[in-house]
């Protein structure tokens, strides 16, 4: 995976820049752009989901976020004409400022879990008082309803072939009916959110103590609920094992440093109403993202996979929709005692 040299030339980069690319995410391309070691800038070949004016979004909000005097990856117009954006071969490209820090792919303590809880609570304060008009968002995301219709269509186009008993048909089965035991979604307040707060998307400084340096992969920032903002950040941050692995926990602990951490930042700009669905959320995501999971493991063409760890798309994404149900079976065992941590 390289990037192309018109898009080297757009940003001015030449023979002195070295590009390289950065793992772990599931959609965007990630590269790094040093000089002479030093590392400058990031270029992302976005995932054709999101189009070109999602930058203008993304610029927008980090300079609100700048302005109110936090660290944040910035929009690097090209070098060539200015545009917040380059389209090359029909692909989408990039470029942010670097910041320096730490990704975790796990929570490994219960002071990085802090620590981020109170990045997030830094950043809904932020953006409280934000008025944007976006010119991008995503359709559908977490419309639980139509994630698992579309599984449920696979479901049946599958129950009239001969190999009906394969393992993705008596998973999704499985999802179909632990969405039916999920607690109602109440009414609540569209707020700005980042909109993907996956550990992963969080930068941390490299020595203790932990303290949050910025959130990354700005391409989803939008309005929606806090009960998915948050729901989803703790489906990532409470399965320390990963989505990867083949058994998977709700740490309660880690809940409960970093939602408190949270809750004591924004204080009363988040309704208690909106801290209870927290705990909804959580468990409707996990439901819903391993409605995902299965829906490609029938259609092997959104998520991306580790060849290095599984054989093919789909038996990666067999295992993450797995885990991600017996995790949401995890935390509606501990439902009872994650409401009580929420409301303080």
């Amino acid at each position: 995976m390289t990037v192309p040299p018109t898009v080297r030339a757009a940003w001015g980069w030449d023979e002195r820049h070295q590009i390289t690319p950065l793992t772990g995410g599931l959609i965007n391309a990630t590269f790094a752009v040093r000089r002479g070691g030093a590392p400058i800038a990031v270029v992302q070949r976005l995932h054709p989901i999101f189009a070109g004016e999602v930058n203008l979004d993304l610029e927008h909000v980090t300079a609100h976020l700048a302005a109110g005097g936090l660290a944040t990856p910035r929009l690097i117009r090209t070098a060539t004409d200015g545009a917040a954006w380059l389209t090359d071969a029909e692909l989408t490209w990039r470029a942010l400022t670097w910041v320096d820090g730490v990704a975790h792919h796990a929570v490994p303590s219960l002071a990085v879990a802090e620590a981020g809880g109170e990045l997030v609570g830094r950043f809904h304060r932020a953006v409280a008082e934000l008025e944007h008009d976006y010119a991008f968002a995503r359709a559908g995301v977490h419309d639980t309803a139509a994630h698992l219709a579309r599984l449920r269509a696979h479901l049946d186009r599958a129950a009239a072939l001969p190999a009906a008993g394969d393992e993705a048909v008596g998973l999704g089965h499985d999802v179909l009916a632990a969405a039916t035991a999920l607690p109602p979604m109440p009414d609540l307040p569209r707020r700005h959110t980042h909109g993907d707060l996956k550990i992963s998307n969080l930068l941390f400084t490299p020595a203790a103590p932990a303290r949050g340096v910025c959130l990354v992969d700005l391409d989803t920032l939008g309005l929606q609920t806090m009960a998915f903002e948050l729901g989803d950040a703790m489906r990532s941050w409470c399965n320390p094992r990963g989505e990867d692995a083949g058994a998977v926990g709700f740490d309660l602990a880690i809940f409960a440093a970093a939602v408190g951490a949270w809750r004591d930042v924004v204080g009363a700009r988040v309704t208690a109403a909106e801290r209870a669905s927290v705990v909804v959320g959580l468990e409707t995501v996990c439901v819903e993202l391993a409605a995902r999971f299965t829906t490609d493991a029938f259609e092997d063409r959104y998520f991306g996979w580790d060849p290095a760890l599984f054989p093919s798309r789909r038996a990666h994404n067999l295992v993450r929709a797995r885990g991600q149900l017996d995790l949401a079976h995890a935390v509606r065992a501990a439902r009872t005692d994650a409401l009580a941590v929420v409301a303080g």
